[in-house]
């Protein structure tokens, strides 16, 4: 055994079921403003077990509370969830997993396990970023399910969600989930530049399409920008381009 493993476990454990309880508590919320925009119990439930990342699923519950299509909430919640695949090209070489395995990490791959395996990575212990995948994975899914449940049943208990206000939650929870995003000029910008367009285009077009426009915005300048750093490392001191300008 590994020197200090037992430690690194039990730490490892410990933050898993921290951030488990922490994430579980927007799952309250979305279990209660699924219901006030005309979702079932089972629905908001289905939908946390089977969709399970939080930004999708209240995209999805924005755009059907807004009196959007079905097809367009899908769309809105697929291009929020289009990061969850960059995640799995991260975890691959951190978990050498096949058959059922794969299909459950697939499930679980999200922003906290990716950050707590990512974090706890350790050529020397490779023990540490599988057990802080799955155990952050479950830990999220069970809390983030269970919270689901009772924030729904909790909302259905209240009858017209209009009369609590619970209709007016969605944008409210949606930009919580935005806020702590905005770390650079270049987030900002585009956060700016998405929500007058959604903005704009809300006034002639129906529910669903302004989300996906805005979210069109922020494709586009992660598209230009890695064009522009591939362009950038082409033009190094190396390259052919850059030996013909020195030339």
């Amino acid at each position: 055994m590994t020197p200090g493993w037992p430690d690194q476990r039990r730490a490892i454990l410990r933050d898993s079921l921290v951030v488990g309880l922490a994430v579980g508590m927007y799952g309250l919320s979305f279990g209660a403003l699924a219901v006030a925009t005309g979702l079932s119990t089972w629905q908001a439930v289905a939908l946390s077990s089977v969709m399970f990342t939080g930004g999708s699923q209240f995209a999805y519950i924005g755009v059907i509370g807004a009196g959007g299509s079905s097809l367009a909430a899908a769309a809105a919640a697929l291009l929020l969830g289009a990061r969850n695949t960059f995640y799995g090209v991260a975890m691959k070489p951190l978990l050498p997993t096949r058959g059922w395995r794969q299909v459950a990490a697939a499930q679980l791959t999200i922003d906290e396990s990716t950050a707590m395996a990512l974090g706890n990575a350790d050529p020397a212990e490779p023990r540490a970023a599988r057990l802080a995948f799955w155990t952050t994975g479950v830990s999220v899914f069970v809390c983030w399910n269970l919270a689901t449940v009772v924030g729904a049943l909790g909302a259905a208990s209240l009858g017209d969600p209009g009369q609590w206000g619970l209709d007016a939650m969605v944008p409210a929870a949606f930009l919580a989930l935005l806020w702590p995003r905005l770390t650079s000029r270049t987030t900002v910008g585009v956060a700016v530049v998405a929500a007058a367009l959604a903005v704009v285009v809300s006034m002639v077009a129906p529910p669903g399409i302004p989300v996906l426009l805005g979210g069109a915005v922020a494709v586009v300048v992660a598209l230009w920008g890695a064009r522009r750093d591939a362009a950038g490392a082409g033009a190094g001191p190396g390259s052919p381009g850059a030996q013909g300008a020195a030339s």
